[in-house]
């Protein structure tokens, strides 16, 4: 049977402890037992926790073996923020497909009251990203950044940089990764880029790609952009 991983808030040498919501929900909803045994990510590493105390706010592990962990691909998702509801989804879904970084960005069609609330959502993104992380048996959840704008996205991304876009009707994003070790995806709002925006990007020496002839929603663009980067970079 597969033991449930947690991400530990807390860990010096071989122990370690959850707290706050982690530790709440362990404790009261999963009815947590001294002596109950699953898998503890230190960040860099998983190793087996045996449970040696249950307090309903802390639970403390002793930390025995190490558990086979699987790193995740080194990709970024510079994601223009659309409709909270829907962006919280792909962010979800994207950090359960292995997402390493998440870029809240702010495009020119960014609706005018997101962009003004999108800073006060981030520790409930960050939140969303760790139990997504938790729950898809990640060693931690991906890094999510403050809100940006989209030339700050645009400077900071490293590695291989590919734009998807509606008017590139050649290179499909699957042909893109040969020999990548490290990629960053831009996914526009509604509404999509601008041209502006789209120059911008290519002048930063960003290469356009597309998904394929259908006009998809930003949020299943973002899926399906991870999961193919994923795929070819596995």
């Amino acid at each position: 049977m597969t033991r449930r991983r947690w991400i530990a808030d807390e860990h010096s040498g071989d122990t370690a402890a959850l707290t706050g919501a982690n530790a709440a929900h362990l404790a009261r909803v999963l009815r947590a037992r001294v002596g109950q045994e699953f898998d503890i990510s230190l960040g860099d590493r998983v190793r087996r926790g045996t449970i040696t105390s249950v307090e309903e706010g802390r639970v403390e592990f002793a930390l025995g073996e190490d558990v086979h962990a699987t790193s995740v691909a080194a990709i970024s998702l510079c994601l223009a923020v659309f409709k909270f509801d829907r962006f919280e989804w792909a962010l979800e879904k994207c950090t359960e497909l292995g997402v390493a970084r998440i870029v809240p960005m702010i495009a020119r069609r960014t609706e005018s009251h997101l962009a003004a609330a999108a800073g006060k959502r981030v520790e409930r993104w960050r939140k969303i990203a760790l139990e997504a992380a938790q729950q898809s048996r990640r060693l931690s959840p991906p890094e999510i950044t403050d809100p940006v704008k989209l030339r700050a996205a645009v400077e900071s991304a490293v590695g291989l940089r590919v734009v998807l876009a509606e008017n590139e009707k050649q290179v499909m994003l699957g042909d893109m990764f040969e020999g990548a070790d490290a990629v960053a995806l831009a996914i526009g709002p509604e509404g999509g880029w601008t041209a502006e925006e789209l120059e911008l990007l290519v002048g930063a020496g960003w290469k356009t790609a597309s998904l394929g002839p259908t006009i998809l929603r930003a949020e299943t663009a973002a899926i399906a952009a991870v999961a193919i980067a994923a795929a070819r970079m596995d």
